[in-house]
């Protein structure tokens, strides 16, 4: 039998993408599972070789019929000279978000299995007139999800989030007991797939202390908790509304299998402070498989061979277990 194909996107050519996707090539585990297929440049990840000193890439496809091993689909988009590693760049934008549209029509079309996305930044596609802020809702645009939600996954603790990119003070307009109930749901089934059981859901207030019972501000009253009622309706194993504050002390999420966070720092901040490194994010509700890294491009330290390819790699995997 042959391996599943899963399309890894190189992300944002000035970043770290490239020099994570070349970890990634390279790994012999990853190898024995599946087929990883970068989507990108292929002069780039030959750059990126040597700036971090590390192996370039043994296989360069102009077809995804011809990657029988792991492979670099060479889309190009880019030229070296268009760019500087670590900068800001709305060429380096519009390249990665070709790499993403082309992985996505990959799985639409059944060429690939699965979707796996290294950072794009987000200044650098606003600087090239993409309006999306983030993976996230390009998936869901290109993809015409009716319904999706990010969950970010990792050992320590697992959340979706009833909101992501949007500012802080625009959050509570957008809450709905509609919107709260299907995330919730979205997660409880994405839990069910991984772990193979009925979860233990946590759903966060908003506010501090949930509210005080209205003390503090209305939304738990209004809209979090009829949803958290809702849920419990559906057959759900459900509590909440939850204090922020302390949701996420060790006792709790030992006996938490997944949390509805209201934003996006709500989750991401705790999450990020325990597992950083091995933490993945997936989107929900696609007709597709797609996982993703849980950190940025890193500008910053870009093209120096510090990056930490662990994200990745736990991206490809549990991807896999969703094929």
């Amino acid at each position: 039998m042959s391996l599943p194909k899963i399309a890894v996107t190189m992300g944002d050519p000035a970043g770290v993408g490239p020099e994570v996707c070349l970890h990634l090539l390279h790994d012999e585990e990853i190898a024995r599972l599946c087929t990883p297929v970068v989507f990108g440049n292929a002069a780039v990840l030959d750059q990126a070789a040597v700036q971090c000193r590390l192996i370039k890439p043994d296989k360069v496809v102009a077809g995804l019929g011809e990657a029988d091993a792991p492979s670099v689909f060479d889309i190009g988009a880019i030229d070296l000279i268009d760019f500087e590693t670590g900068t800001v760049n709305a060429a380096t934008g519009r390249a990665g978000y070709t790499y993403v549209e082309n992985a996505i029509d990959a799985a639409l079309g059944g060429q690939v299995a699965a979707v796996t996305t290294a950072p794009l930044n987000k200044e650098a596609l606003h600087a090239a007139g993409i309006s999306f802020p983030g993976h996230t809702e390009i998936f869901a645009s290109r993809t015409h999800a009716q319904r999706s939600c990010m969950l970010q996954f990792s050992s320590e603790v697992r959340c979706v989030f009833v909101t992501t990119h949007v500012g802080y003070a625009e959050v509570p307009r957008l809450l709905t007991r509609e919107r709260i109930l299907e995330t919730l749901e979205l997660g409880a089934q994405a839990m069910r797939r991984i772990r193979g059981s009925e979860p233990k859901i946590g759903v966060l207030g908003l506010n501090p202390h949930a509210g005080e019972h209205g003390l503090f501000g209305g939304e738990e009253k209004a809209v979090i908790l009829p949803a958290i009622e809702a849920a419990r309706t559906k057959g759900f194993d459900v509590e909440g509304p939850i204090p922020p504050d302390t949701a996420f002390l060790p006792d709790k999420r030992r006996a938490t299998d997944l949390f509805v966070c209201m934003y996006h720092d709500q989750g991401h901040i705790p999450l990020k402070a325990l597992c950083f490194d091995e933490a993945v994010n997936i989107t929900l509700g696609l007709p597709i498989v797609r996982t993703s890294v849980d950190h940025g491009t890193a500008l910053d330290i870009a093209g120096l061979g510090q990056a930490n390819p662990s994200s990745l790699f736990e991206a490809v995997k549990l991807a896999l277990k969703f094929i």
